[in-house]
């Protein structure tokens, strides 16, 4: 961990002068370069200024509108909740935080790798022809959604399972984002995928009869808060801050998505027959008790057997039961 840090420079926030003042003087500055061009040139028709005057004015015009042109590439206009990322001559020079219109070294140049120099172009064929060059390199701070897309892995017990999250994520240091990793959002993306594959392999995807453990079915909140610690630490590096994970899809992959619907339409059968065995036999129970208490009938035990029987065939059967009247005897 010390290796992986050793190289990176703080964070270094800037506290630059204002834009406005700059671009005042860098427009009084061309204003009066021009006028300077005129004035040199009109000059030769006269007889007190000399050719070699002239040239100096004319010399003194150009590099007055060259710095005023090279001044405003020092100007910058930050909107809330972006960061500008500079170095000067490949070193790390600063990073602008505060919303407003700043001037700084124009000599300095913006990095953000995930902004392209060359945006293209699509023509009215829907064909990239060429690019046009972008200037346009601020990180955002703003929070951000990541949706990673379903894919399909196995679960802890080997099942194809097909499971998708949503990441809420948002950039907390912008010069580590664009210094310390080549992309921060493909480094998150990637990252992203690795954490919900592993951590779908460590859980089965619903409880096991036991029910004494997390699964990905039961356990989702608490699973998707695994995910997000897990990938906090991953991106930390990148300057990033993990706000949230949600698991939003999770299913069987199609190709037992059948089998296993039916392993839990059979659970829940069983599940539901047992819970009416044991209605059942209470039932039968309690009525033979107040046979008994109240001395409505005497029941041998045949005929105990034969009520029992009946009884449980009625409270147990998925069929309203029919009926049956008896006009003799047992015996």
């Amino acid at each position: 961990m010390k290796n992986e840090h050793k190289n990176f420079k703080e964070e270094k926030i800037l506290t630059p002068k204002s834009g406005m003042g700059m671009l005042i003087l860098g427009i009084l500055g061309i204003i009066v370069s021009v006028f300077l061009f005129i004035f040199g040139f009109a000059g030769l028709d006269t007889v007190f200024y000399s050719v070699g005057i002239t040239i100096l004015i004319e010399l003194l015009a150009i590099v007055l509108i060259t710095v005023s042109i090279i001044g405003f590439c020092g100007l910058h206009v930050i909107n809330p909740n972006e960061a500008l990322v500079l170095a000067l001559f490949g070193n790390y020079y600063g990073t602008l935080k505060k919303d407003g219109f700043f001037w700084v070294n124009p000599f300095c140049t913006a990095i953000n790798p995930t902004v392209k120099d060359y945006a293209p172009v699509i023509n009215k064929n829907g064909v990239p022809s060429g690019g046009v060059k972008t200037s346009a390199k601020k990180v955002s701070l703003k929070t951000m959604t990541l949706n990673n897309e379903k894919q399909k892995v196995n679960d802890e017990l080997g099942n194809p399972i097909e499971i998708g999250a949503v990441v809420i994520w948002k950039v907390e240091n912008a010069t580590k984002a664009v210094i310390n990793v080549e992309n921060y959002k493909s480094y998150l993306s990637i990252q992203c995928d690795s954490i919900i594959r592993n951590t779908a392999r460590r859980y089965p995807y619903d409880k096991s009869e036991a029910g004494d453990e997390k699964s990905l079915r039961g356990s989702s909140q608490e699973i998707a808060d695994t995910m997000s610690t897990e990938l906090q630490e991953k991106v930390i590096n990148a300057g990033i801050k993990i706000i949230e994970v949600r698991i939003t899809h999770l299913s069987y992959a199609p190709e037992i998505a059948s089998a296993m619907l039916q392993r839990q339409q059979a659970e829940a059968i069983i599940d539901a027959r047992q819970k009416i065995v044991e209605g059942a036999v209470s039932m039968v129970e309690m009525a033979l008790d107040k046979l008994n208490e109240n001395n409505i009938v005497e029941l041998d035990e045949e005929r105990k057997a034969a009520m029992v029987s009946n009884l449980l065939v009625i409270l147990c059967g998925n069929k309203d039961a029919q009926p049956i009247v008896n006009s003799g005897s047992l015996y």
